[in-house]
């Protein structure tokens, strides 16, 4: 591990914890110029391919879910933290499924469904521009069902 002040290839692991998305964080100390950096350890998967709807793949990159998100968050009292635990548990999602492929339908959904529980205001967000309404009557149709399961009495 090169150390990111002085470039030096040795150091030493002050400390060690895992973090909440399954990497490990460790705290190190350059053996040559004694100062102290972070770095992170995470477990290398398997490539996870999105299927886009034209049929085409390209890797899966948490990154775009995270871009998605934001922008439906845009302006709204959702916490970075929560936005982070939502790209966490898409990509977690993705990554345990077993399959090499998953369709861009089925990561769109996985948003929706933790956006819908942060903020409905972003939920009819990334709903308007994945769904890509037509008219304002699919738009409605959308809002009638949040509606719904928001009145719906708890069983």
């Amino acid at each position: 591990m090169k150390c990111i002040y002085c470039n030096c290839t040795e150091s030493r692991v002050v400390d060690s914890r895992p973090t909440e998305d399954g990497a490990i964080r460790r705290r190190r100390e350059c053996e040559g110029c004694q100062r102290r950096f972070t770095t992170y350890e995470k477990i290398e998967m398997l490539p996870v391919f999105i299927v886009k709807k034209d049929k085409r793949r390209e890797p899966f990159d948490s990154a775009k879910v995270r871009s998605g998100i934001l922008k439906a968050c845009e302006k709204r009292p959702v916490p970075i933290e929560e936005i982070e635990k939502l790209v966490n548990h898409v990509e977690t999602t993705v990554c345990r499924q077993m399959e090499q492929e998953v369709t861009s339908e089925q990561i769109g959904l996985l948003i929706m469904e933790g956006l819908k529980s942060l903020d409905e205001v972003a939920y009819i967000r990334f709903a308007s521009v994945y769904r890509q309404f037509r008219d304002v009557q699919s738009f409605m149709q959308e809002l009638q069902q949040l509606l719904d399961t928001q009145n719906k009495p708890e069983e």
